[in-house]
């Protein structure tokens, strides 16, 4: 992957030093079992947000002025055990520097890494996931770390709210909490404030783009009909920011197609929303605007 500021920035805004945010890339694909390519997602990803605008019209800001770093990327794929070790390791070490972290994958794997830093390093964390498929397998093929497991521990170890479900094997219900599930069919008038009224105080998100609708979202591992939109997910996720401490998030399973592009922007402009919300909502410190 070759290293270039995220979107573009410029180099002020773009060293670690100075930038409140953290990205770090996961081009990792080691477990998927129908689609491949979930490890170009990163590359594509980064791709998109050069040429994205960077004047959010909704919260009228440029976010990245208050500086995002891109890390160098999680290469690690001698096996899915190391990787999420390497993971783990590399979230945390950003987390003890006191930035705000964030992620984008590569395949749901990469998440038992994320999700293990910051629920080591936040009291009483909910981990909200947006997902069309449950991963609450405690193993699967042979390996715990595979992406069917990604909230298997998350859902012992956190306060997990699954949002968006509409794919599982029945084994899934044995570890799956339903008053604390959100299942795509189900989904009702006042879900939003229902699910933010279970959640602690600090949020970690962790999206899978296959949630979306393959109306909008079609270039990703595995697409399941029925997902969600751009502007009810929007939405969601702006009550999130302003109701509660979102202290990261990840994304994953954009799995690039090269004669479809919207995919890629997509994953672009939501990723910058989600920034353009947390700096609008949940950083109060004015003296650090630039002018």
């Amino acid at each position: 992957m070759s290293k270039k500021n995220y979107a573009g920035i410029p180099d002020k805004y773009a060293r670690i030093d100075e930038a409140k945010v953290v990205l770090i890339p996961v081009p990792y694909d080691g477990t998927s079992t129908w689609q491949k390519g979930a490890d170009k997602g990163p590359e594509a990803f980064l791709e998109a947000s050069e040429n994205m605008e960077l004047f959010d019209i909704e919260t009228r800001t440029e976010v990245y002025r208050k500086g995002i770093y891109l890390a160098p990327p999680v290469s690690e794929n001698f096996s899915p055990e190391k990787m999420v070790e390497a993971v783990h390791k590399t979230t945390k070490n950003y987390i003890k520097q006191d930035k705000f972290v964030t992620l984008f994958g590569g395949e749901h794997s990469i998440s038992i890494g994320s999700i293990r830093a910051f629920n080591e390093s936040f009291e009483d964390l909910t981990v909200v996931q947006i997902d069309a498929h449950a991963d609450l397998r405690p193993e699967y093929e042979g390996s715990k770390y595979n992406h069917a497991c990604a909230l298997h521990e998350a859902s012992k170890e956190a306060n997990l709210i699954q949002i968006g479900i509409r794919s599982m094997d029945v084994s899934e219900m044995d570890h799956m909490d339903e008053n604390r599930t959100y299942f795509a069919h189900d989904l009702y008038e006042d879900w939003q404030e229902d699910a933010i009224g279970q959640m602690t105080p600090n949020v970690f998100i962790t999206i899978d783009l296959d949630a979306f609708d393959p109306s909008i979202m079609p270039s990703t591992g595995t697409p399941e009909p029925g997902g969600l939109f751009w502007y009810e997910t929007l939405e969601f996720l702006k009550m999130m920011f302003k109701k509660k401490n979102v202290v990261g998030f990840d994304i994953v399973e954009l799995c690039p197609n090269d004669k479809e592009k919207s995919s890629n922007f997509l994953a672009a402009k939501l990723y910058y929303k989600m920034l353009s919300y947390k700096f609008k909502y949940q950083d109060f410190n004015e003296d650090d605007e630039d002018e």
